[in-house]
Order: C-alpha cells, then sequence, then structure tokens
C-alpha cells in the first residue's frame, strides 16, 4: 500500500513576470517612450536625422493605442478561445466618452457661439440630452471610460456565456451587436453627431490640444498605459486565474468536470479585455481629433482579429507586433496604393492562417529553435 506524505508534497513556484531579457527589453521600451521620443521631437531640431516629425508621433500614439486592442484581443481569444468580432465597440464607448467631454471643453469657441455643441445647434436643440450630464467632468469622464464598457460587456457576456454560446456563434452575435450599435450612433437624435460623429476638439484639462508639448503628453500617456496592461496581461496569465482560462480554451469540458465554473473567469477575462479597448479608444481620440460611428464598423473589429493573428495569438507580444506591421503596412499602402488595400489585409490573414498560425513571432521563434 502506498503512504503518501502529504506534508511533503511541493508545488510548483510561481514563475517570474520577465526572465532577466524580458526586464531588459520591458526598461528599454518604457525609455524610448517617456525619454528617447520626448527629445528627439522636441529638442533635437527638424531636418536632423535623429529628429522624430509631429507625423510620427501622431502615427505611433494612435498604433500603441491599436496594440492595447490587439492585447485585449489575446486575453480573450489567444488564452481563453473566444473569437471576438465586437471589440470595435469598446473602443469607440471609450472614445465617445471622450469625445463628450472634449465637445463641452469647446463651450463658446464653437461656429455658433453657443454652449451647447455645434451640432445640436444645427439640430434645433435647445439643452444637452441626459447622457451628456457628467461630460464636463474630466473625473467622470475617466470613471465613464472604464464603466461604460464595462457594464455593457458584462451584461451581454453574462447572457451569452450563461447560454453557453460559443464558437462561430460568439463570433457573430458579438459582430451584430458591433453593427447594431453602429446603426444607432448613425442616428442624429442620439445626441452623438450622427454620422460626422465629434471632431474639431480644441482643448483638454483646459489646455489647448493643438500643441507639440500636448501632444508628446498623450503620445507618452499611452505608451505608458499600453507598457502597464502588457504587464498586467503578463501577470494575468502567469496566475491561477490563468492557467484556468487556457485550460477553458484547450478542454472546457474537463474544467467543468474538474469542478470549475467556467462562467465567472470567461466574464471576468471578456469585461476586463472591453475596459481595455475602452481606455485605448479614450487615448485615440484626442490625438487623432475624432471619433464617430465608423469606428464600430464590424470591419474594425476584424481588423483587430488580424493584428493578433498575423503578429502571434497567445504570446501577448504577437498582437502587439502584429499592430504595429499591419497598421505601419496600411499608412504606406493608403498613401501609394490605396485600392490594394482591403485586397493586401484579406490575402495577409488568408496567408498567416494557412502558412504561420502562430504568427510572425511564432515564425520567430521556429527559426531561433532551428539554429538552436
Amino acid at each position: 500500500m502506498t503512504n503518501l506524505n502529504i506534508s511533503k508534497m511541493e508545488l510548483p513556484g510561481r514563475e517570474p513576470l520577465f526572465t532577466g531579457k524580458g526586464w531588459t527589453a520591458f526598461w528599454v521600451a518604457l525609455l524610448f517612450v517617456c525619454l528617447c521620443v520626448p527629445l528627439m521631437n522636441l529638442v533635437v531640431p527638424q531636418g536632423h536625422w535623429l529628429h522624430f516629425s509631429d507625423y510620427a508621433v501622431s502615427l505611433v500614439g494612435k498604433i500603441m493605442c491599436y496594440a492595447i486592442c490587439a492585447l485585449a484581443m489575446d486575453l480573450i481569444w489567444g488564452y481563453t478561445g473566444i473569437l471576438s468580432l465586437g471589440h470595435g465597440l469598446f473602443f469607440a464607448i471609450g472614445g465617445y466618452a471622450m469625445g463628450m467631454y472634449l465637445m463641452r471643453q469647446i463651450g463658446t469657441d464653437g461656429n455658433y457661439k453657443s454652449n451647447l455643441p455645434d451640432f445640436m445647434v444645427f439640430l434645433d436643440w435647445k439643452e444637452l440630452p441626459w447622457h451628456w450630464a457628467l461630460s464636463d467632468s474630466f473625473v467622470a469622464t475617466l470613471l465613464l471610460i472604464v464603466l461604460v464598457p464595462a457594464v455593457v460587456s458584462g451584461v451581454f457576456g453574462y447572457f451569452a456565456f450563461r447560454s453557453r454560446i460559443k464558437g462561430v456563434y460568439f463570433s457573430i452575435i458579438t459582430q451584430a451587436m458591433t453593427f447594431a450599435a453602429m446603426l444607432l450612433f448613425f442616428r442624429n437624435e442620439t445626441g452623438f453627431g450622427g454620422n460626422n460623429g465629434f471632431t474639431d476638439f480644441k482643448r483638454i484639462l483646459d489646455l489647448p490640444l493643438a500643441t507639440p508639448n500636448m501632444r508628446m503628453i498623450l503620445f507618452v500617456l499611452t505608451g505608458i498605459t499600453l507598457l502597464g496592461f502588457f504587464l498586467m496581461a503578463r501577470w494575468l496569465i502567469r496566475s491561477k486565474f490563468g492557467r484556468v482560462l487556457q485550460a477553458i480554451r484547450d478542454a472546457e469540458s474537463r474544467v467543468m468536470f474538474s469542478g470549475y465554473s467556467p462562467l465567472p473567469y470567461k466574464l471576468s477575462i471578456w469585461v476586463i479585455s472591453a475596459v481595455m479597448c475602452g481606455v485605448a479608444g479614450a487615448l485615440y481620440v484626442p490625438q487623432v481629433g475624432i471619433i464617430n460611428p465608423g469606428e464600430m464598423s464590424p470591419a474594425n473589429s476584424i481588423e483587430i482579429a488580424v493584428w493578433a493573428a498575423v503578429g502571434g495569438r497567445g504570446s501577448l507580444i504577437g498582437p502587439v507586433v502584429g499592430a504595429f506591421l499591419v497598421n505601419g503596412a496600411k499608412s504606406w499602402l493608403t498613401v501609394t496604393a490605396p485600392e490594394f488595400w482591403l485586397y493586401f489585409l484579406g490575402a495577409l490573414f488568408i496567408a498567416v492562417t494557412l502558412f504561420l498560425p502562430q504568427g510572425v513571432v511564432g515564425l520567430v521563434q521556429r527559426l531561433k529553435g532551428g539554429r538552436s
């Protein structure tokens, strides 16, 4: 008879968040965002080969917002096995929350010199609708950026996961939800600016938006947020919570047989992922200067999945790399050959699906393994 000595059983220790090389890469990235780019943009004169142009600052800042969305997609798709085609909705919700605050910051400097936003004056509105009540407070806006995507995703996710909707059915439902929201926001009577959305922002926290210093502050804030979310995601997937998520991805029935209920785990990571997209949208709007219902289009949500697939889902760094690769190519192609951009995107997704199931990061890892 086997005598098990329970007191001598040793559980596996918690893995470190990063290796030595990983921490070095993280601090280099933080140094580049917080010190190198500001110096290269604000101090190095224009025309010098080290000068980081205003266009590059805006472009990289925008792509870092996309990278946050790709990271959020990796948590829900790469580590939990749930493909969402509706994350563009949460991105837009965060963007609209910030956009409403920025519209109130315009004050009486609009074309109609009214305290109401110009589009409301044009539509003969006499007062702000009820859902604009907190839009003049920056603190309330920050809360709404987090709470509204959390509530919308929480309600939707609870009923979807409770009904055990999964696979392609879940993907289609999320896309339908995004499309329905886009049609709703297109309507003028909803008070969200209709087809044109919000634009012509002038100030944030009573400070001018269109200055190099403010542009750099938003850039640095976005970079720190991206790195912070990366650390959080890394910590999550290495915890017990993250291991259960990966078990749900690989064999949900076995997880249930082991005594775990998948619902709270799937719902938690779904809400976390949605909030990350909402924060990304809030950082995106003041840097780009516009938010409209087009951000909720199904194509935008599909693009987020493409970024994760191209970079390599289930690796955290892969989706970030994918966001930079795909959007860098998009910025170049939409200038040189705009009519071929969507064909390129479709061909890229098919090629990655057929030949690079682990994405670019997986290919690099295979090449490094082959050499070793």
